[in-house]
């Protein structure tokens, strides 16, 4: 006979994880279509400046991400994870439709950017409240045993959500001609925000609250607040998230740009490969948790800092040397392995750092204001520093300085895989 616990586990777990792909999808296919959007709302600049300016509207949903964690991370923890877990997805759906039906420059004017970045303000407040509170849900729905197996299909499925939306991608470039994409096509994975908004909405709202919640609301007496140290490990959160972000958003988001106008792919191909490695991370994930549960969450972490302090200057040299699809791809694959190092044991590993009481009202926006200033920015950044030097290198360098600190900040951290939730 099944266990009915780990029977109703399992359930809110899956109900969680394919809500969460259906939330990251509608919040990263933006920058897949970076370009098209910089033509059609940033038509009077030059090239390099309407992709710097989509790349900076992209940027500017991830501004709003610290106040939808404080927001929604208070939420979580005064009102329940469901509650904020509801919200999150109709708000990010809302947005996305948004973009996918907004007129253009060449119809409205200024109105048409200013709208653009409302839409991706209100996204970035979703995605905020979105990150801690599932990874929350699904870290304390898990067996003391087996969190970082449970914790890394948080991560598992935020994989996915890109492994569609590069394909969905990579599917509209092989199958309409550039021109109809720039002119409508690019609408297309925005649109099916439709969907997002009924399939995630009905899954957020059949899921039960977490036991470590329900626990927590139980008691007596509530746990006495202590701000000092809940700010430490703030702080501790906030560094540790650095490397994760960094290396996600420049390998797995901006390469598809990167690759095409330095790497003299086409847009087709430069989404495929990019494809091949988030199908790669996103099958590694889980074992690497699972594996977190046995030697630990320290090591796999401090492997995957180690990996990106090593490995992107060979790997960007080899890339500018035009080496053709199949070894892009290739190295596209030991990228998206690397950062499984670092995304299998990590959600359990930040979750593990707090408290029940202040779980997602401090690991959320400690979350969601690194990713805003070192992920949200990393195309941006990326290109601006290509513009600054000169030279295609130039990302490589941010990279490397992300997994210094975060590799330091992790040599502090005591092991948490065997520990108890507080």
């Amino acid at each position: 006979m099944s266990d009915p616990a780990a029977h109703e586990t399992r359930k809110a777990v899956a109900a969680a994880a394919i809500g969460n792909v259906l939330e990251w999808y509608d919040f990263g296919v933006y920058v897949f279509f970076a370009v098209d959007i910089g033509h059609n709302f940033f038509p009077n600049a030059g090239r390099s400046v309407a992709l710097l300016a989509s790349f900076a509207v992209f940027g500017v949903g991830f501004l709003a991400r610290p106040v939808g964690g404080i927001v929604l991370g208070r939420l979580g923890d005064t009102r329940g994870r469901k509650l904020a877990l509801t919200l999150t997805i109709a708000m990010m759906a809302v947005g996305t439709i948004v973009i996918g039906i907004l007129p253009t420059y060449a119809s409205i004017g200024i109105a048409a950017p200013v709208l653009l970045v409302l839409a991706r303000l209100l996204q970035g407040f979703s995605a905020g409240g979105e990150w801690g509170g599932s990874t929350a849900f699904m870290v304390e729905w898990a067996p003391a045993s087996r969190r970082g197996w449970y914790g890394s299909w948080q991560q598992s499925s935020i994989a996915a959500s890109l492994v569609l939306s590069s394909a969905v991608g990579g599917i509209i470039y092989s199958a309409l001609p550039h021109s109809a994409v720039t002119s409508w096509g690019w609408r297309l994975p925005f649109l099916g925000g439709i969907v997002i908004a009924v399939v995630g909405f009905y899954l957020r709202r059949q899921v039960e609250e977490t036991p470590v919640y329900r626990a927590y609301q139980e008691r007596s007496t509530a746990a006495p607040a202590h701000p000092e140290r809940d700010f430490l490990l703030g702080l501790k959160a906030f560094g540790f998230t650095i490397h994760w972000t960094v290396a996600f958003y420049i390998f797995l988001s901006y390469m598809p740009t990167f690759m095409r106008l330095h790497g003299h792919l086409s847009a087709a191909a430069a989404l495929w490969s990019n494809t091949i490695g988030l199908i790669v991370l996103m099958v590694l994930i889980p074992p690497l948790g699972a594996l977190s549960d046995r030697i630990g969450r320290k090591t796999l972490l401090l492997i995957s800092c180690a990996a990106f302090i090593v490995l992107p200057i060979p790997f960007f040299r080899v890339i500018l040397g035009n080496p053709g699809f199949i070894t892009v791809a290739f190295l596209q694959m030991i990228f998206g392995a690397s950062i499984a190092f670092f995304s299998g044991p990590g959600p359990a590993a930040i979750a593990e750092l707090f408290p029940t009481s202040s779980r997602s009202t401090w690991m959320t926006p400690a979350y969601a204001l690194a990713v805003a200033i070192f992920g949200g920015f990393a195309p941006f950044i990326a290109t601006w520093l290509i513009g600054l030097t000169g030279s295609p290198m130039a990302p490589t360098y941010y990279v490397i300085a992300a997994a210094v600190v975060s590799f330091l900040v992790i040599l502090s951290f005591r092991e948490t895989a065997h520990a108890p939730l507080a």
